[in-house]
C-alpha cells in the first residue's frame, strides 16, 4: 500500500525577503544567505527615510541574481517562510 505524498517527501523550509516597491503590485522576492540581515537593512531604510535616495545593489541566490533599487522606492518589506521539496 502506498503512503501519502506528504509522508514520502522531505519538506524543507526557506525564508525569502519580500520588497514592496511604490507603483508595483507584486513584491520582489529575494533569496539570500541571511534573510534576517537583509530584512533589517531594508527596515532601517524605511525607518530613516532620507530625503536623498541611495542606490541599493544586492546579489541574490534565487531566480533574480542581482537587483538595484532606489531607497526612495521601497514602501514595505516582509519575511516569508515557504516549504519546498
Amino acid at each position: 500500500m502506498s503512503q501519502p505524498f506528504a509522508q514520502n517527501s522531505q519538506m524543507k523550509k526557506r525564508v525569502s525577503v519580500l520588497v514592496f516597491l511604490k507603483g508595483t503590485t507584486a513584491p520582489l522576492v529575494l533569496y539570500v544567505d541571511n534573510p534576517l540581515a537583509l530584512y533589517d537593512e531594508f527596515s532601517q531604510i524605511l525607518r530613516f527615510n532620507s530625503p536623498n535616495p541611495k542606490l541599493i545593489e544586492k546579489s541574490t541566490l534565487g531566480p533574480i541574481k542581482k537587483v538595484s533599487i532606489l531607497s526612495s522606492q521601497i514602501c514595505a518589506v516582509a519575511l516569508q517562510e515557504e516549504q519546498y521539496l
